[in-house]
């Protein structure tokens, strides 16, 4: 469920019209649902509550959609933070996310990014190699302090996601294999600076299927176990995120939270560990849109181009995912047409859709592309010398501009003095 909707022959974000916003902030624009990010993040919590022992961890995948006030109105909600970069983990201190709710995960941790946040704190490094683990033990003796780890587990377990988004398997770049887990924690523990306290899995994002997820958990079990029985105490699992979202709605649904719940709990009984989840796409892909105009629409061989002020640089999933994103009229009138939808930039990789059946539009219309809250502005450039997207939060009947429309030449050029 989100909160964008039609009223009064046009579509809403709760209670603003997105004419107005169109209207004020201009086009292209992504706009976000306070009370659809709030919603999914509760339910959510309410599928894994009694997963584990203790309290589960919900820590969002702040990659997926790092704004601020995003990040604010999860903090609110009481997520903790999923961080790969020390970008991420100030951006999640600064939205109000304790230091102990936080996990810094990722392949390329810096010495640099492992003393800032051992200095302010977290919750566990999800370690992805022993290489690593000794980087930060020498890390962690430089500054005197003591480093809470997990390593990552690679099942070996194919997601059945896009390939550019599977990252359980053993060809992946990401973790140690399962076979190599007791000698890893064993080097690991003998480390100065080290302290383990857990072990982390994660195998891709947009899973449409709980049989993936099911089959790695039931490895990382059999590993937990024997890195147990070798007398290593692991206190914390971090089971990744990966759920995903329903971006076409002629495609069979993804699993609901709850269902992945119920699976956790049967799984994991009996792990006699606190359980920490990453979910990223599932709290706020549906909770935006990317609001657009029609430029002018072109006649094509089989089919008309509909050129909008959005492109590629806006929204790269399409083009480099070739993934699906739902295309609306603001105002429907009723009638369909098929198009192909593209973007301003001069690649043909900008196409959004070809031989879409959609609304019915015509120059200076506005448009919507659905399921734009995650991986999308997270993701846009300045390509082409385009003014990087601007991003509005919605919540009830007002709204808030919290990312301006920037002149990518105000933050990326500068002339050499002899050249002035």
């Amino acid at each position: 469920m989100d909160h964008f909707e039609l009223r009064h022959d046009a579509l809403w974000c709760e209670r603003v019209p997105l004419t107005e916003i169109a209207a004020e902030a201009g086009t292209p624009t992504y706009v976000y649902s306070t009370a659809t990010i709030v919603r999914h993040a509760e339910v959510m919590k309410s599928a894994v509550a009694g997963c584990g022992t203790g309290q589960p961890l919900v820590a969002y995948a702040v990659k997926a959609n790092p704004n601020a006030a995003v990040l604010a109105t999860l903090a609110r909600a009481g997520l903790g933070a999923d961080v790969v970069s020390v970008g991420e983990y100030d951006k999640a201190r600064a939205a109000g996310v304790r230091a102990d709710e936080i996990v810094f995960s990722g392949v390329g941790k810096t010495e640099a990014e492992m003393s800032a946040v051992m200095k302010s704190g977290l919750l566990q490094f999800n370690v992805e190699s022993v290489e690593e683990a000794r980087t930060l033990s020498a890390v962690a003796q430089s500054i005197g302090c003591v480093a809470p780890i997990g390593f990552r587990i690679n099942p070996d377990v194919a997601a059945g996601t896009h390939a550019k988004i599977t990252t359980g398997t053993a060809d992946n770049k990401f973790g140690i294999a399962a076979a190599d887990a007791l000698a890893a924690y064993a080097e690991a523990s003998a480390l100065p600076g080290l302290r383990i306290t857990g072990m982390t899995v994660h195998i891709g994002s947009q899973l449409t299927s709980l049989e993936p997820l099911e089959e790695a958990f039931t490895r990382l079990g059999r590993v937990l176990q024997e890195v147990r029985a070798a007398g290593h105490r692991i206190d914390l699992v971090d089971l990744g995120g990966g759920l995903g979202v329903a971006y076409d709605s002629a495609l069979p649904q993804p699993p609901s939270p709850q269902a992945y719940g119920d699976m956790v709990r049967r799984v994991t009984a009996g792990w006699d560990a606190r359980l920490i989840f990453e979910p990223g796409r599932l709290i706020v892909a549906n909770a935006g849109v990317l609001l657009a105009r029609v430029i002018r629409i072109k006649p094509g061989a089989q089919h008309p181009w509909l050129i909008v002020d959005a492109a590629m640089n806006d929204l790269m999933r399409p083009a480099l995912y070739e993934a699906y994103h739902r295309i609306e009229a603001v105002r429907p009138n009723g009638r369909r047409m098929i198009a192909n939808v593209v973007g301003p930039v001069c690649e043909s990789g900008d196409t959004f859709a070809l031989a879409r059946d959609m609304d019915e539009l015509a120059p200076g219309d506005l448009v919507i592309f659905r399921s734009a809250g995650a991986y999308c502005a997270a993701m846009s450039s300045g390509y082409n010398s385009r003014l990087l997207t601007p991003e509005v939060l919605v919540d009830g009947d007002r709204w808030a501009t919290v990312r301006r429309r920037v002149d990518i030449d105000a933050i990326a050029g500068c002339l050499p003095d002899w050249l002035t």
